[in-house]
């Protein structure tokens, strides 16, 4: 079986940064479930993270495949948050789930 790198992306924001901002961010990023008229309707805030093949590991540490990193990079720089990228080897179970990927 050949060997397949991801890259594990680690951010976080500095210390001063706004609630708002990060708030922000989080709904861009990760997208986000609501609800209006006391619960009545749910829907969802579509987010990046929809779209792109990833796990989750820890707030601020996900693993994507490759192909799929500038376009994080890119959004993080937006934002100004700090940011640390390492290739890694994928497990044959991490290979599953960035393969298997069905986008919202």
């Amino acid at each position: 079986m050949p060997i397949v790198i991801g890259n594990l992306i680690v951010f976080r924001f500095k210390e001063k940064t706004e609630q708002k901002l990060i708030n922000q961010f989080c709904k861009k990023f990760y997208g986000q479930d609501t609800s209006s008229h006391g619960g009545k309707y749910h829907y969802r805030r579509h987010g990046l993270l929809d779209d792109i093949p990833h796990i989750k590991l820890k707030g601020g540490a996900i693993i994507v495949k490759k192909d799929s990193t500038k376009k994080l990079i890119d959004f993080l720089k937006i934002y100004e948050a700090k940011f640390y990228v390492r290739d890694v080897v994928l497990l044959h179970e991490d290979e599953v789930v960035l393969g298997n990927f069905q986008p919202i």
